[in-house]
């Protein structure tokens, strides 16, 4: 039975000496991701929040070196991935540091404590009494200017923690961090008259990108056996869900198997159309794979990663049509500890991709109305450690060459330096003279360049979704992941069926075979502002290596391995 915060022990906690957790910024987090405070939640309203417990340096460390070893193409440990076990093993967090914690939130009133797999995390669920007197902060609801239904509860306050608690804590997520929500600009949308046919059966889908469309462009053959083993996912968050009948709709018309083979949460049979695209043209790319559909009911870009990096049959790619400005993170730490879950994903061979973000280079804080201010970076889109797929448009009316969409996200970190992985292709564009860079005083030229790569996704030619029972047109990054996903995860089912491993992170593997993909040489992200990164030959802060070409990713995904066993 769980112990409660008695009234001595609020007092005890009062006096303590308390350690203030990330830097104090909610306000204008949720200013500049469009949430507006609201009341304060009922002292026994339950809130969930993820304790992210402080690793040895050393352990991580070598975390990190297990990450790059596995993940490198040219290493002989390239695909020799490691359990959920050994990963606890390596990170090997101290017993004593876990009951420390766990008993802190116990005693202050939480209903559950639950450690993760990996012993690196604690789920905590607590009334919102009782938190706000654990970690020293107010809370308050919070609703969405656009979507109106959403609503979460964070901190609207810095918080802390007791000093002999907060030595053993990194960070406390789900209290300061404000998410994304789709923008509803980028849905209902009809495209220019195109150059091809519509293979789909509803005439609402005339001009917009189908999966014929997709099949034709980037060489996806056609497969109706899947290897075994293999598997594929999209992450989903509050409020966005999908419709058997909607799937059915858009699988009868379009002519794809669109089912959902297993959902890590409930779904509660809405039409979401963000989450009707990830499902429809994910497997639309990839009919023969089972999907995963993994929701997260608290917003949690933590919570999240905790989730997929603990389930011991995690699905092998991962798409995520989420983020958030880097300056819009409730701190570096934050950013720091979601790093160490995607290095836990890497180190169990999944492949993590991410939308860029559409909003161009200014990202949602915007660049300034009157005055250019500095160019924002997305994450997770900017982490070092995930793959960030980018979006373009047809350059003419049919398919063919592709151009950069305009508001398509793109740049570089703030944040993080360039890995090695890519430090050779950042330079040679970087000494492109065509390439028309914005002012440097507005960018970090020696930050994570961002996109690797990208796929169609702009407002010229949207995608066709079933949703809500009818058809629709949307747009954005939030297409060019899942599409980009399904085609990793197609390629991990020709490895797999080699008895090869799959390819797990995918970054060093791209740039290294830069000639896999259609280069985009043309097209500027800028959005609404007067600067932004031009497309060049080869690599580029706009479109990245450009548009994956299938035939020549899986030709050099299968050299890649077949190297590996000479070595």
């Amino acid at each position: 039975m769980a112990l409660k915060f008695t009234f001595g022990l609020l007092v005890g906690a009062a006096n303590a000496d308390w350690v203030v957790k990330e830097r104090d910024v909610p306000e204008y987090n949720a200013q500049s991701s469009m949430w507006v405070k609201q009341e304060t939640p009922s002292t026994e309203h339950p809130v969930t929040l993820t304790v992210a417990l402080r690793l040895d340096d050393a352990n991580r460390n070598e975390l990190e070196r297990i990450f790059w070893e596995v993940s490198n193409p040219d290493h002989v440990n390239y695909g020799k991935y490691r359990s959920v076990a050994e990963i606890t093993e390596v990170l090997a967090v101290p017993q004593n540091q876990i009951d420390i914690v766990s008993e802190y939130f116990v005693q202050a009133g939480a209903t559950s404590a639950v450690v993760a797999a990996a012993r690196d995390t604690i789920q905590v669920t607590i009334p919102a009494g009782a938190a706000e007197v654990a970690l020293n902060t107010k809370l308050h609801h919070f609703t969405h200017a656009e979507h109106t239904q959403a609503n979460i509860v964070r901190a609207s306050r810095q918080y802390a923690l007791p000093e002999h608690v907060a030595e053993h804590v990194d960070l406390v997520g789900e209290l300061l961090q404000f998410p994304s929500l789709p923008l509803k600009h980028l849905r209902n949308l009809t495209a220019s008259s195109s150059g091809w046919t519509n293979a789909c059966d509803s005439s609402s889908c005339n001009n917009l990108v189908t999966p014929a469309v997709l099949a034709e462009r980037y060489k996806i053959p056609t497969s109706t056996s899947n290897a075994a083993g293999n598997s594929m996912a999209v992450s989903e968050f509050q409020g966005q869900y999908y419709k058997d009948t909607d799937l059915a709709l858009f699988s009868k018309s379009c002519k794809r198997d669109v089912t959902v083979a297993v959902n890590v949460g409930d779904n509660k049979e809405s039409a979401g159309i963000e989450s009707e695209l990830d499902v429809e043209f994910i497997k639309s790319v990839a009919p023969e794979i089972p999907l995963t559909v993994v929701y997260n009911a608290g917003y949690s870009l933590l919570d999240w990663a905790s989730q997929i990096t603990n389930l011991e049959n995690s699905p092998l790619v991962h798409s995520v049509s989420y983020g958030n400005d880097e300056v819009q993170q409730s701190s570096t730490q934050y950013m720091y500890t979601s790093n160490t879950a995607f290095m836990k994903a890497g180190v169990r061979g999944l492949s993590i991709l991410f939308a860029s973000g559409d909003q161009g280079v200014c990202g949602r804080s915007g660049c300034g109305l009157f005055t250019h201010a500095v160019f924002h970076p997305g994450f997770p889109a900017a982490s070092p450690y995930i793959t960030a797929v980018g979006g373009t448009d047809f350059a003419g009316t049919g398919i063919g060459d592709e151009t950069a969409w305009k508001s398509g996200g793109g740049g570089f970190s703030n944040t993080f330096g360039q890995p090695d992985y890519q430090k050779e292709a950042v330079a040679a564009y970087l000494a492109d003279t065509t390439a028309n860079f914005p002012p440097q005083k507005l960018w970090n030229a020696t930050g994570r360049g961002f996109p690797d790569f990208a796929a169609l996704g702009g407002q010229k030619n949207s995608y066709c979704v079933a949703t809500g029972g009818r058809f629709e047109g949307v747009a954005g990054t939030s297409a060019s992941c899942p599409v980009a996903a399904g085609i990793f995860a197609k390629i991990n089912g020709e490895r797999l069926a080699a008895g090869k491993p799959a390819m797990g992170f995918l970054n060093p593997f791209i740039y290294k075979n830069p000639a896999a993909f259609f280069d985009v040489t043309s097209g500027t992200i800028s959005d609404s502002k007067k600067y932004g990164f031009t497309a060049v030959k080869g690599w580029d802060a706009a479109t990245g290596f450009g548009t994956p070409n299938y035939e020549a990713l899986a030709k050099a995904a299968m050299a890649a391995v077949e190297k590996t066993v000479v070595v």
